[in-house]
């Protein structure tokens, strides 16, 4: 039995609890020093779960939803949680993620 990747692991959660219109994973951890591959991840999701909670609630529930993942190696996580109508009128995307601030 193969190990799935952080990735895969993310999307599964994503797909079967949030339930959402349209999300992207992007691994980043190109961006950052170490030799972590899965280490680093930027998350845009739009749910309509999200739309009567507040900016602190949406991150809450998507950090407890991916606690094991936070154990288990993913060290950054970006999140942008949007609802189907804020993601309708974002014409910009989320934003760029920063650049790395770590030691080499």
């Amino acid at each position: 039995m193969t190990m799935a990747t952080m990735h895969e692991r993310i999307n599964n959660k994503l797909s079967a609890d949030i339930k959402p219109t349209h999300y992207e994973i992007i691994n980043e951890s190109h961006m950052h020093s170490g030799p972590a591959t899965e280490s680093h991840f930027k998350l845009i999701v739009v749910a309509d779960c999200f739309a009567d909670l507040n900016a602190v609630k949406r991150h809450q529930k998507l950090y407890g939803l991916l606690a094991d993942e936070l154990r288990d190696g993913v060290h950054a996580l970006a999140l942008h949680p949007y609802t189907p109508a804020e993601w309708a009128v974002n014409q910009q995307g989320a934003p760029a993620s920063p650049n790395c601030r770590g030691g080499e």
